[in-house]
């Protein structure tokens, strides 16, 4: 008996194995694919922030032309980076690279990692599933989104405009915007699984909405904190991060107790039959 549910043990090591090399392997494919043009993605996309013709800076200096006349948000012609290092570019782009591998194949990630575990669900717990698996990639990727054109813009914009003296010289380097970038992006990606986390916590009972609402104030508070480590210093990249969290957070609240709820019915109705 021990030896098959050993044997058994082994078995799904090496099922979650063949998964986990076959995500690894989306990965590094997409990886490659963005290496090969990443010209045009470091001109297009990875800095395209900072440019005056960006999509979220064209959509509010529209409205800005329209209530006050002019541009709210007018960037350099030239936003110059500098290399420090010699191997410097290189390593952005095996980042850069990487980053956009995972960000890529994260729905082929999420549907490996589902595929492991649903032989182990019910019929009925299989279907429920799935609208739970696909919403894990989605709000990851509305995460990176969110910080791509709602945070990173705003935070450069400052970041070049504020200024203490006219005698210092703005030298801009390429690993400080490397990793503002992965930060803002992938953190914000990562904090949108919050609701996920919730439902998983509602599930097994470890969390309740009595619990999220009690203590709401203190959410809020550390979402600001959240927010001020994924952002850079400036208080409106702050509160551009913070708002969706918050948001994420009510509906959390309303998703837990939606669960809540269906969980006492099931619990009533099994005391019923009793």
């Amino acid at each position: 008996m021990s030896e098959e549910k050993e044997m058994s043990f082994l078995g799904h090591i090496g099922e979650l194995r063949s998964h986990l090399v076959r995500a690894i392997l989306a990965i590094v494919i997409l990886a490659i694919v963005v290496g090969f043009n990443i010209n045009w993605v470091m001109d297009h996309i990875f800095f395209g922030p900072t440019r005056s013709d960006f999509f979220t800076f064209k959509v509010v200096n529209h409205f800005s032309r329209e209530l006050t006349g002019v541009d709210s948000f007018i960037m350099p012609a030239k936003f110059s980076v500098q290399q420090k290092q010699l191997f410097q570019q290189f390593n952005v782009m095996m980042a850069v690279s990487i980053f956009s591998g995972v960000v890529l194949a994260f729905p082929y990630i999420v549907w490996e990692i589902w595929r492991f575990i649903s032989p182990a669900l019910m019929p009925a717990e299989r279907k429920n599933s799935i609208f739970y698996i696909n919403s894990v990639w989605i709000l990851f990727m509305l995460g990176v989104l969110t910080g791509y054109f709602l945070i990173l813009p705003f935070a450069i914009n400052f970041g070049l405009l504020f200024k203490v003296s006219d005698n210092i010289v703005q030298l801009f380097d390429l690993s400080d915007y490397t990793t503002l970038f992965l930060q803002v992006t992938m953190g914000m990606g990562v904090v949108f699984l919050f609701p996920i986390a919730v439902y998983i916590l509602t599930s097994i009972g470890i969390l309740t909405p009595k619990f999220l609402r009690t203590y709401r104030r203190h959410a809020i508070v550390l979402i600001m904190v959240v927010a001020a480590i994924i952002t850079p210093a400036d208080v409106l990249s702050m509160m551009a991060a913070a708002l969706p969290l918050v948001l994420l957070y009510e509906i959390s609240v309303i998703m837990s107790n939606v669960i809540y709820k269906k969980m006492q019915r099931k619990l009533l109705n099994k005391d019923l039959v009793k």
